[in-house]
């Protein structure tokens, strides 16, 4: 059984505990909405899943109650023993730590390998770097559900053609498929955040997008970011002197062409 909003409130209380602005920490408290997630992460018997940042448990005792094999991380020492208390007996193991800072890949590696799925609600101030972290640097993890910031989740998952596409789009593009597959209405959270929450996920593909031998990610990242970074201009202004004014006939890209016209992969040709 996951929380209800009494049951985050009592365990809140129970422990004087107070949620953490410096940490962006907004409680899911409807057993409804985990279990939604849960579903939509496709977690069950079987699958292995990675969860940032479980606070109080909520989202962390839904996918435990999938059959799913789950790791939990937490940084806040205080959320710890709480966590703990309602996490280990269905099963779950916490690790206390960062997820910015932690070995992904050696933690995930000494927790049997093979394939594993990230599901998390993700602090608004730190959700897009912990999307590249993991998707840039543990292969291991094939698919991510993560709960955003809606301005941030349409950007994740956002391609040529909407207003809301950018290089945030782009470099996700280069490794997942991504798409927003829900809304989160504020009401569920304790505190309620004062933005729209929505679920995105992404699911890797067999190959980056663009040849990685060809063209790196780091190498396809400057190129994009130096191209939004003045997305009002024509790209031969904006990439002055981050490409060769010859690479846009060798891309078969106009020159007078602006950043949001460029899917992934014509991305891909102007960086190589």
């Amino acid at each position: 059984m996951t929380h209800s909003g009494a049951d985050v409130a009592a365990l809140l209380s129970a422990n004087g505990l107070r949620p953490s602005r410096a940490l962006g920490q907004n409680f899911v408290a409807d057993p409804n909405t985990v279990r939604r997630i849960a579903r939509l992460a496709g977690a069950g018997s079987g699958s292995q899943i990675l969860e940032f940042g479980a606070g109080l448990g909520s989202l962390t005792l839904a996918l435990a109650e999938t059959g799913a094999k789950v790791l939990a991380v937490e940084l806040d020492r205080y959320l710890l023993p709480v966590l703990r208390s309602v996490a280990e007996p269905v099963g779950v193991e916490v690790i206390e730590g960062d997820a910015m800072t932690l070995d992904l890949s050696g933690l995930l590696s000494e927790h049997g390998g093979g394939s594993w799925s990230l599901v998390a609600n993700l602090p608004y101030n730190v959700a897009t770097p912990l999307v590249f972290r993991t998707l840039v640097e543990v292969p291991a993890v094939q698919s991510l559900l993560v709960m955003v910031q809606r301005e941030v989740g349409e950007r994740m998952a956002a391609s040529v053609g909407n207003p809301a596409y950018g290089s945030v789009s782009v470099r996700i593009a280069y490794f997942a498929q991504a798409a927003v597959v829900g809304r989160v209405p504020a009401t569920v959270f304790i505190p309620r955040p004062r933005v729209e929450s929505v679920l995105v996920r992404m699911d890797r593909l067999p190959v980056p997008a663009v040849d990685p031998a060809v063209v790196s990610y780091q190498r396809l990242a400057a190129v994009v970011k130096a191209g939004f970074g003045q997305r009002r201009k024509m790209l031969r202004r904006s990439l002055a002197g981050v490409v060769n004014p010859e690479a846009f006939d060798r891309a078969g890209i106009r020159p007078d062409a602006r950043a949001e016209e460029l899917t992934v992969e014509e991305w891909g040709r102007l960086a190589q």
